[in-house]
């Protein structure tokens, strides 16, 4: 299966650490999902009272507590970097973690070919990439045909949670929901579930400005 020509991440360029390669191995057939087809999630999560998929989950430190911290809720974590899964990995399973799975693909391969109509009860986004120049503005994940993709999977009162510090991103994203019929909402106050990130602390001491949207499926 080919992976589409315009991709809406990077992969980094820092190899893992012999313990996040050492995770990835020992710990894959625990929390790692390779589909042959559409998914029935509640095989995976089958006490768990609801399903949220988290795209992009970075080096895994803010996932891991969220994970944590909400045992009744199955996390589906959806994720490109070695490195960053298995440290997402190596952390779940020190905190005895056992609702969360993870699959290695582009979101968009997972949403369109694995993930069922009306299975998901929310979608988190935290800090896509915001391919800031122009040329590349084509690569942000929020577009309109990501909502009209998304929008089937999230069941009905479900909803999409994004957070960015890129303030003209932020401004994107709210021109983007406001055009769709399909989500309503807009800014909110950051979560207290949503912990600061080692990645998000650095831009807040840059001075960067935080914003959290969500976004119900109308």
């Amino acid at each position: 299966m080919e992976r589409p020509d315009n991709r809406s991440y990077k992969l980094r360029g820092a190899r893992a650490t012999p313990a996040q390669e050492a995770a990835y191995v020992r710990l894959w057939d625990v929390y790692g999902i390779v589909p042959d087809g559409v998914l029935n999630l509640k095989d995976y999560f089958p006490n768990e009272k609801r399903i949220i998929m988290e795209i992009g989950t970075g080096m895994g430190e803010a996932t891991a507590q969220i994970v944590k911290e909400d045992p009744q809720t199955g996390f589906l974590a959806i994720e490109v970097h070695k490195p960053g899964i298995g440290a997402l990995m190596n952390m779940a399973a020190k905190n005895e973690s056992t609702n969360l799975r993870i699959i290695e693909e582009d979101a968009h391969m997972v949403l369109h070919h694995w993930i069922a109509d009306d299975s998901l009860d929310a979608i988190h986004l935290f800090f896509p990439d915001p391919w800031p120049k122009n040329p590349h503005k084509k690569r942000r994940i929020v577009q309109n045909p990501f909502l009209e993709l998304i929008a089937p999977k999230i069941k009905a009162g479900g909803y999409i949670h994004v957070a960015t510090d890129w303030v003209e991103y932020a401004t994107w994203i709210a021109g983007v929901f406001e055009k769709s019929p399909l989500f309503s909402g807009g800014v909110i106050d950051r979560p207290t579930f949503r912990p600061i990130s080692k990645f998000e602390g650095q831009g807040l001491k840059k001075g960067h400005l935080v914003n959290d949207f969500r976004f119900f499926k109308n």
